[in-house]
């Protein structure tokens, strides 16, 4: 087995966001959505995204992205995501799965390439990205022996709970990119004015 693949689960509602779908919201003069896919297809390793069923915006803005595209029931919340990820990866014959959440701005390839070495070099334990401080955040990566309880979690946890039983590595990224996340129009309007995008 070699290698990883980067799971980004983008099969979720964006209920909070009030009608507007943060994943297509412009960051930089792209969509949230493909400027977190570049930057994931920009470490050279396989990226899976998961999508909506009927959802033609975000399978539009990811067109000619050099992913591949998984139509899921995002109604069960992330563990389908994580299903579809655990599978392509097993295919894949890949040692990881990175998990990447798709309302992440501040994430960029040098970080995902920061993340990815340091489970290189330690393949057999969860790798957790972290604000500078040392604040546990995301991505995560998750080692193939994990595999197998994956294929079993349910519901909107995730893979939170196998992750949780296990010693993480924690692996510190500039300022608080590993804990910016934006799930409501308050949110999107702080990030905005303090980052200026």
């Amino acid at each position: 087995m070699t290698g990883v693949l980067i799971l980004i689960p983008a099969a979720g509602a964006s209920r909070r966001m009030r009608g507007r779908d943060k994943l297509m919201e412009p960051v930089g003069g792209l969509p949230l959505l493909r400027r977190v896919a570049d930057a994931a297809v920009a470490t050279g390793v396989p990226v899976l995204v998961t999508l909506p069923e009927g959802d033609t915006a975000r399978r539009a803005a990811l067109d000619g992205a050099g992913v591949t595209r998984q139509t899921i029931d995002g109604s069960e919340g992330m563990a389908a995501s994580i299903r579809a990820g655990v599978q392509a990866a097993q295919i894949a014959g890949a040692r990881g799965l990175v998990v990447m959440l798709a309302d992440m701005p501040e994430i960029d390839t040098a970080m995902l390439t920061t993340l990815i070495a340091a489970f290189a070099a330690e393949p057999a334990a969860v790798h957790r990205a972290a604000a500078a401080d040392g604040t546990p955040g995301n991505p995560v990566v998750i080692p193939a022996r994990l595999f197998p309880a994956l294929h079993g979690v349910t519901g909107d946890a995730g893979a939170r709970q196998v992750v949780a039983r296990e010693a993480a590595r924690l692996c510190p990224l500039p300022g608080r990119a590993a804990l910016t996340d934006l799930d409501t129009p308050e949110d999107w309007a702080e990030w905005r004015s303090r980052t200026g995008y």
